[in-house]
């Protein structure tokens, strides 16, 4: 349907041009005729895509509905291991190499 619609803004568009150029009345009506169709089918594909995304979450939903304990139990006890921060090694190895640098001397 999109195809259709970019067609239909092509011969609008080439309508348009011609209608301009050659000042024809007829030519002008059937660009706005295309415009108008290619338009409607634009809105008419927008409806149709929202509808099948509406069917899909919703089929999505009852499917969440239905494993229902086993989806609490998941929320209510998750299992995701967060590891410690670990200071870095070339803080605590400073204090020991000015240590060493004063024996030195």
């Amino acid at each position: 349907m999109l195809i259709i619609a970019l067609v239909l803004a092509l011969i609008g568009l080439v309508a348009l041009v011609f209608a301009v150029v050659t000042s024809n009345e007829l030519v002008a009506w059937v660009c706005i005729g295309a415009s108008v169709l290619g338009v409607v089918l634009l809105i008419v594909d927008a409806l149709r895509e929202r509808q099948g995304r509406d069917q899909v979450a919703g089929e999505d939903s009852e499917s969440a509905e239905g494993a229902g304990e086993d989806a609490a139990a998941l929320v209510d006890h998750p299992e995701v291991d967060y590891p410690e921060e670990v200071a870095p090694v070339a803080e605590e190895a400073a204090p020991d190499d000015e240590a060493a640098e004063d024996s030195a001397k």
